[in-house]
């Protein structure tokens, strides 16, 4: 069964080049706001990884992915930032949330789909050792 990515960005096109890009290897399900996304966290199956812009047309900048981040529900989901802001803003934000993985746009699709596959195995690598040792 392919893993399952959330992507949340409000742009179309960015939307689109994700299910493209990524959508041989994954199961990509793309949200266009926070609002959507957070419906879609609490209604569906968690994704394995989730990809989001921190600017979205009905939250404040940063707002989706400090909650994310700090969550106890959502914590352990890697994200991964695609920001059109400043790369500096971005750097210091992304260390501030513990964002391991950010790009600013625009941005390598090869790159992001490099990072994804190694966020993905690295936390089924997670889980399976957790699962071994309880």
């Amino acid at each position: 069964m392919k893993k399952q990515i959330l992507a949340i960005d409000d742009s179309k096109a960015i939307r689109f080049l994700l299910q493209t890009v990524l959508g041989k290897e994954y199961n990509v399900v793309t949200v266009p706001d926070g609002y959507s996304a957070m419906y879609y966290l609490t209604h569906r199956q968690m994704p394995d990884l989730i990809i989001a812009d921190p600017q979205l047309p009905d939250m404040e900048n940063w707002e989706l992915i400090q909650q994310l981040s700090s969550s106890g529900m959502y914590g352990d989901i890697p994200l991964v930032v695609l920001s059109g802001l400043e790369k500096k803003e971005t750097e210091l934000k992304c260390l501030e949330n513990g964002i391991v993985k950010h790009f600013v746009k625009p941005f390598n699709p090869v790159d992001l789909m490099t990072a994804v596959s190694d966020l993905v195995k690295r936390r089924q690598l997670d889980k399976d050792l957790s699962a071994m040792a309880s």
